[in-house]
């Protein structure tokens, strides 16, 4: 097995390579503005480093978010075309599940991460490994009750302490998480989520609604 994992649903662009029993070889760039300009040499780059070549990938594990549209789709659209041209399955995993595992916390906790327009995406967690709800776009302070007392990881916990005054890192996603997580998962046989994106929103781009229409005289 040689499982390459990628996500771009936060300002990480994370990439990591798992032979079946541990991560191999990761890199990470934090840059919200540049992941499709990033995540191409970034997987070149560590293949390389590794000794290894494109072809011998048997399977892609794609952080699904939830995450900014642009962002998010720069992850998945590579994820399924390496998934076609190699011929090998793309499994999804859920961004904030990714934070969660790096965590490595017991008990109760929140993963948080930055949505922008003063939002967090964000999920509870009963462990490190178990969410029990599903993941949701609010403000911090519409949150607030819901989060008290507990823990909190994730840029947007770390971003608005009034609602998660105990934060900790990760603050962004890896792609080595990711790898051991859905490794793990695979191995005891569960089933991955398809690679579809979780965006909660619609995309910050829009089309004008009273544009004026131009015609030809």
């Amino acid at each position: 097995m040689l499982l390459l994992a990628l996500d771009t649903a936060t300002p990480a662009v994370t990439v990591a390579l798992h032979d079946g029993r541990d991560v191999i070889a990761s890199s990470s760039q934090v840059d919200a503005r540049r992941h499709g300009e990033l995540l191409l040499p970034a997987i070149d780059r560590m293949l390389d480093g590794a000794g290894l070549r494109l072809d011998a990938v048997t399977g892609i594990v794609a952080g699904i978010g939830p995450g900014p549209y642009t962002g998010l789709r720069v992850g998945l659209m590579t994820a399924d075309t390496f998934g076609l041209a190699l011929g090998v399955p793309v499994h999804g995993v859920c961004t904030l599940d990714g934070l969660a595992y790096a965590a490595d916390r017991e008990g109760p906790f929140v993963v948080a991460t930055d949505a922008r327009r003063k939002e967090v995406y964000w999920a509870r967690y009963a462990d490190s490994r178990t969410r029990v709800t599903d993941p949701a776009v609010d403000r911090p302070a519409d949150i607030a009750e819901r989060v008290a007392g507990l823990p909190a990881v994730g840029a947007g916990a770390l971003l608005y302490p009034d609602t998660f005054p105990t934060a900790y890192e990760p603050e962004h996603v890896s792609a080595a998480a990711l790898a051991r997580l859905a490794a793990e998962k695979l191995a005891a046989g569960e089933e991955l989520p398809a690679p579809r994106p979780l965006y909660l929103r619609r995309p910050d781009a829009q089309v004008p609604k009273n544009y004026k229409v131009v015609t030809p005289k």
